[in-house]
């Protein structure tokens, strides 16, 4: 039997029996938006969620037939020319900047970060001691096997206990969409969804509990689950701004610790979910003037910096990048706008006053 293409469906369906409202599915295209997803047929009725999963269980919002025709395209559009290519041309009275769509060679070379060694992630594992209905779809991202049995899903090491999958989340950006652990890149939704996985491992069924419980107030005992949101950061000679991308976060239960050389996030989500993390930052800062402030998207920390330098990076890298020197301006996904003036720390002042060594 084919396999319906209707977005938000997928099932297979006998062409014989395909009435007029047999299948539920999404008329429109998906839509990402600052970690934000949704679909444009029903988000009015069906709020943007954060996390990939929850987006592939949006209910679809239309009644029809089932279709085994090809989906039609989306058009994508990409901000990418109109954010990357620009530059600082002169600073107006105010202290007001102004910019060309023109970035020299030499800007782009010195404003391009150095990248960062990742740190281990450990993949969540399958409780093996935990039951299985049948019929149960594996967790992990790319693959498509349903459970049959113990012994042809998880036991045994036949084809059918093995998965094929991506363990990392998936990246949307200007358009492209993918996978953070492999390179391949597409721009419409359904071409996205036949990306191959480019691991090999077991199947996720039922991922172990590694979560914490809490009692919400006159409520029952919900299990805790971690999550991710994600950072972006821009700069400027005195101060770098985060955007911690974390929806509708409880100010009452959140902590938020900025100290000299760290900041601490401890936020609290939604639908039992949480995002804790530190990070090492590039330079020191100035805690008693820095600050952080709740908005219904995220969480908006800026933090004085100590010093002039500029940050390539938010994290301290962990390893030596040598003297690299940067020009300030906007750092994060849409790149690095360079600024009209090199601004260097002490160290970098004294080497750029030595005069040059004699031939």
């Amino acid at each position: 039997m084919p396999a319906c293409t209707n977005r938000g469906c997928g099932q297979d369906f006998n062409p014989a029996d395909n009435k007029a409202d047999s299948c539920t599915y999404h008329p429109g295209a998906p839509v990402f938006h600052e970690g934000l997803k949704s679909w444009s047929c029903c988000s009015d009725v069906n709020k943007p969620v954060l996390d990939f999963d929850e987006f592939m269980k949006i209910p679809g919002c239309t009644n029809g037939p089932h279709s085994d025709a090809a989906p039609k395209s989306d058009t994508a559009k990409s901000s990418a020319g109109a954010t990357s290519n620009l530059k600082m041309t002169e600073t107006q009275a105010g202290g007001k900047e102004t910019y060309s769509t023109t970035l020299a060679p030499q800007q782009i070379a010195s404003a391009a970060p150095a990248p960062v060694a990742p740190e281990p992630e450990q993949e969540e594992e399958d409780d093996l001691d935990a039951p299985v209905s049948p019929g149960t779809k594996c967790k992990h991202n790319g693959c498509k096997t349903v459970f049959e049995s113990e012994e042809v899903n998880r036991r045994g090491d036949g084809p059918g206990a093995t998965c094929t999958y991506h363990p990392k989340a998936p990246i949307f950006h200007e358009g492209s969409k993918g996978y953070l652990c492999c390179k391949r890149r597409v721009l419409e939704f359904d071409e996205f969804l036949k990306i191959e996985g480019c691991k090999t491992g077991r199947h996720l069924f039922v991922p172990k509990n590694k979560d914490t419980t809490v009692r919400l107030a006159n409520g029952p005992i919900q299990a805790e689950q971690f999550t991710e949101c994600r950072i972006d950061h821009y700069q400027t000679p005195a101060d770098v701004h985060v955007s911690v991308f974390a929806k509708q976060a409880d100010k009452e239960r959140s902590v938020v610790e900025i100290e000299e050389n760290a900041i601490h996030l401890d936020l609290h989500l939604p639908a039992s979910k949480r995002f804790k993390k530190s990070i090492e930052l590039f330079g020191p800062v100035d805690p008693s003037a820095s600050s952080f402030k709740y908005y219904g998207t995220k969480v908006e920390l800026s933090l004085r910096k100590a010093d002039a330098r500029s940050w390539p990076a938010l994290e301290k890298p962990t390893r030596n990048i040598g003297n690299i020197n940067f020009t300030f301006g906007v750092g994060g996904r849409t790149g690095t706008i360079g600024a009209k003036d090199v601004i260097l720390d002490d160290q970098n002042k004294v080497k750029a006053a030595s005069p040059p060594p004699r031939e």
